[in-house]
């Protein structure tokens, strides 16, 4: 399965389906950072690039699942030893393609973003929400690979349609009802991201987890 995994990284790359999403990533950040935060605004400048970077690593997470040709995936889960190894190991190289994009975006934020640097509990809490967004891009991305919606058009209004859902859901009063990404930012811009980043954080894991739990679901019905 770790094999597979890094066959499909290898693949990814080798493909140039990656400089994509690296493109869209970098145009994303020179916009949002193209001045830094006043002093103080550290949390909300780090939980903004968590949010906004959602959708480019969902479309990281699609294109590299969709690399691989449907008859070279029914290969590999034969190679594997079923298609439960081989979903994982998609959703692993998803997730780490995910992890990378969202490194380069805090990266980006704690060197261009902010005036001063953060406090530890504020870098840890960015940390946190980084991960959350590696998990929601991959969840978003999976949702709408090919395995699932074969139609591209679909896949990528599906892709959008998602992210924005949730953006409207999470700024009203059930914003419980997906992963909460307005009152992320809602939370870091009125100072109070610490004390509610663990209820926060926890919506944000167990609707990931259903999301993925849904497109394994999915697959072992679709193929």
């Amino acid at each position: 399965m770790i094999a597979l995994a890094t066959f499909r990284l290898a693949a990814y790359v080798r493909s140039h389906r990656m400089f994509q999403a690296l493109l869209l990533a970098l145009a994303m950040l020179a916009i949002l950072y193209g001045s830094r935060a006043p002093r103080g605004g550290e949390a909300a400048a780090l939980t903004d690039g968590a949010v906004l970077i959602i959708p480019i690593l969902a479309w990281a997470a699609r294109s590299l699942l969709d690399t691989e040709p449907d008859r070279q995936r029914e290969l590999s889960a034969i190679q594997v030893g079923g298609r439960g190894k081989e979903v994982a190991a998609g959703l692993l190289a998803a997730f780490a393609t995910c992890v990378a994009f969202a490194a380069l975006g805090l990266g980006a934020a704690l060197l261009l973003g902010v005036s001063q640097a953060p406090s530890r509990g504020v870098l840890a809490a960015a940390l946190v929400l980084n991960a959350l967004a590696a998990f929601t891009g991959t969840a978003l991305g999976a949702l709408t690979s090919r395995a699932v919606i074969s139609s591209p058009a679909l896949s990528i209004m599906g892709l959008l349609l998602g992210f924005l859902a949730m953006l409207l859901l999470s700024s009203s009063p059930l914003h419980w009802l997906t992963v909460p990404l307005i009152a992320w930012m809602k939370a870091a811009n009125g100072g109070h991201l610490l004390d509610q980043l663990p209820e926060l954080g926890a919506i944000s894991l167990i609707w990931c987890l259903i999301g993925l739990g849904t497109y394994v679901w999915l697959r072992r019905r679709v193929g």
